[in-house]
């Protein structure tokens, strides 16, 4: 059970890279965000078809560009990141 939490939690920092990244350098392809995170095409690939269902970002004839939505992801990411870790340290025991 807790070797899947793990597996999503690092997903999830993968999907996150790949949005910042998008943000920092759109229009961006997928060529040239494998090569900025040194991350292999496919799992790039799937990270922007994940972001694009969730609305993060759009594709466009020049590559991908990041949404409002994605602004607004980060503008709250710490403290929702926090409130993840204050849950996971709560399952601790003293």
């Amino acid at each position: 059970m807790l070797k899947r939490m793990k597996e999503e939690i690092e997903l999830l920092s993968r999907h996150i890279e790949v949005a910042r990244a998008v943000a920092e350098f759109q229009p961006i392809g997928i060529m040239k965000l494998s090569e900025i995170l040194n991350l292999p095409t496919h799992r790039v690939r799937y990270s922007l078809h994940v972001l694009e269902q969730f609305g993060y970002i759009r594709a466009s004839s020049e590559g991908a560009v990041a949404t409002s939505q994605t602004r607004e992801l980060f503008a709250h990411l710490n403290e929702d990141l926090d409130d993840i870790v204050s849950l996971v340290n709560a399952m601790k025991r003293p």
